[in-house]
């Protein structure tokens, strides 16, 4: 008889990247073992899509509501599953009243992932008025009643070993064979340096934009930026490409040279390396911040570059935009890194020693 499994998640299926890449992307692997899989995600798409949007506070209220509402629901069939799995939490707003319902009526014991810093207060302006509402405190509660803790990164694991002991490392990864299989052309002309993100993150690319400015007079170049939300630099060389799940690999491709700066923040400490990854496994060279998880990632001038000061970002573009085979060098040596540690197939073995 097949193990069921239960994935309580945040988001809409295949809809956010924390969860695409963190256990979405397993789910065929995990039924050809033999397991049964339902994921029930906190909003529907509805109410995920005006999420963000500015105003729309009574559309916003009654989703909530009704999300809250479908948890409840959900409770009385928890007992079905073999397996319960909770990525970064079961409401997106309150206390943690279904993992406490969970642990400690129902007596289920569950699996915690988390990919970020979601105990630190982290929101959008267009929800900034209520971001006290997630109560990021419920995060230490989550980790201590969870059966296994499984983080994206160390400094993740360090916060976790506090509340809990059971606390595994399984990294943010890449499929290479059914996603990510587009590598780049580095004899593209001109050379496209590129950065992908939400319009929440974007503000990490103003330091950039003053050596951006430089390098455009010097060299021959695009910058793109894929995101949702078009931004606004004064930069001949800016191209904008808004973000398709239908075609992100494609544009991500059309990029040489991939950027990931950060500031030296404790959010920022907790990311997974993500947009890093994604360069790497399309033998596109990236250029990071020696912030958290970029430090153990990259092998500063062998699988990409880490950037520390301004003078050092401008100088290891300069280089990989003079030098096509260095960019394919780097590139290659970034593509067998994922394809080693950080690839679908490199740690669905570890996946499924959760489910066992």
């Amino acid at each position: 008889m097949s193990k069921r499994i239960l994935f309580l998640a945040p988001y809409p299926y295949e809809e956010a990247p924390s969860q695409r890449f963190r256990f979405e992307q397993y789910f065929n692997f995990l039924k050809e073992q033999g397991y049964e899989i339902e994921i029930h995600s906190f909003l529907n798409e509805k109410t995920w899509k005006s999420l963000y949007n500015h105003g729309s506070f009574f559309a916003k209220a009654m989703g909530i509501i009704g999300s809250f509402w479908r948890r409840k629901l959900l409770m009385f069939k928890v007992r079905k599953f073999d397996y319960i799995f909770i990525h970064r939490e079961a409401s997106m707003i309150g206390p943690p009243i279904f993992e406490w319902f969970i642990a400690k009526v129902l007596r289920r014991k569950y699996i915690y992932d988390y990919d970020d810093a979601i105990w630190l207060p982290n929101y959008s302006q267009q929800n900034a008025r209520f971001h006290k509402l997630k109560a990021y405190g419920k995060v230490k509660k989550i980790i201590k009643w969870a059966d296994i803790v499984v983080t994206g990164n160390s400094f993740l694991q360090e916060f976790g070993n506090q509340y809990n002991k059971n606390v595994v490392i399984i990294p943010t990864t890449i499929d290479l064979k059914n996603s990510h299989n587009q590598p780049t052309n580095h004899s593209h002309s001109p050379v496209n340096i590129g950065w992908t993100g939400s319009h929440t993150t974007m503000s990490y690319l103003d330091s950039l934009i003053p050596i951006l400015q430089e390098l455009e007079k010097e060299h021959h170049l695009t910058f793109t930026i894929i995101s949702n939300e078009k931004p606004d630099y004064d930069l001949q060389s800016l191209q904008f490409i808004k973000w398709k799940k239908e075609t992100e690999i494609e544009d991500l491709s059309s990029i040489n040279i991939g950027v990931m700066p950060l500031t030296d923040s404790e959010w920022a400490k907790g990311k997974c390396g993500f947009k890093a990854l994604q360069y790497m496994a399309l033998g596109i060279p990236a250029l990071v911040s020696p912030v958290g998880v970029n430090t153990e990632v990259i092998e500063d001038g062998k699988n990409g570059y880490l950037c520390a000061t301004s003078e050092e970002w401008k100088e290891k573009l300069s280089l990989l935009l003079n030098n096509q085979q260095l960019r394919e060098q780097i590139g290659k040596e970034g593509y067998k890194t994922v394809r080693t540690k950080y690839s679908v197939e490199a740690n669905r073995d570890n996946y499924q020693k959760l489910f066992q």
